[in-house]
């Protein structure tokens, strides 16, 4: 039996440094099976459409905050009819009013790092605890926190193997996959979001600002916490 480390998945990353993304993908299809998921934003579906080729009806796993545009649970449904994939929509352990009352209303606004953790970090571990491996959307060029971002990695803190297919693609690559497959994506991306996460916490991007900066604009945050 293949034993998972740290170690195994670094070493896996080294190896697939140059490899495509559907050679990355078709890599974690021979390694894990059905013990894999994408995740996805339903900022586009890329990377599920990538996944779909490799592995037909692949669990794609959606977290539904309850704060998400409309937009993007459309793409969620457009996705789970038209793609070869399984979408898996996943919900905090606490609606919406539930948290209100416990924490009161607003959270985003008074503590976001509070309100990401409980509807997105935790509701993600609880889904991610069937596979031994899961696949993220992560870019390179998105920020430069992520600038480093390895193709297959080791996720620490959920002792699972991460792997980004898509680390090394630009902007470009990602809109040339796009128009050549007719992959869906986001309305939002063609109203001025280039990144798209919960509505009361993401903005329109201002011209010459990197995709990341619409997101908890002001506040010195860029990342949700699921990403460590």
């Amino acid at each position: 039996m293949m034993r998972i480390s740290e170690q195994w998945a670094l070493d896996a990353g080294r190896r697939l440094e140059n490899s495509s993304a559907t050679e990355v993908l078709r890599w974690a299809a021979d390694s894990f099976g059905k013990r894999f998921c994408v995740t996805s934003s339903m900022e586009d579906a890329v990377v599920a459409h990538l996944a779909s080729r490799v592995m037909p009806g692949v669990d794609v796993v959606f977290l539904d905050t309850g704060y998400h545009f409309e937009e993007t649970i459309g793409t969620r449904d457009a996705v789970d009819a038209v793609m070869d994939v399984n979408v898996v929509t996943v919900t905090p352990r606490r609606s919406v009013a539930e948290q209100d009352a416990e924490y009161g209303p607003r959270l985003h606004d008074r503590d976001p790092d509070l309100c990401c953790a409980l509807r997105k970090v935790e509701p993600l571990q609880d889904a991610l605890a069937p596979y031994d491996a899961w696949v993220t959307g992560l870019r390179r060029e998105d920020s430069p926190g992520r600038a480093t971002t390895p193709v297959v990695g080791w996720d620490r803190g959920r002792q699972k193997v991460k792997i980004s297919p898509v680390a090394r693609w630009t902007r470009a690559d990602v809109d040339a996959y796009i128009a050549e497959h007719g992959v869906l994506t986001n309305p939002l991306l063609a109203d001025g979001y280039a990144s798209v996460g919960c509505a009361p916490c993401t903005r329109r991007v201002r011209e010459g600002e990197d995709a990341r900066a619409g997101r908890w604009a002001g506040r010195g945050k860029t990342e949700c916490g699921l990403h460590g």
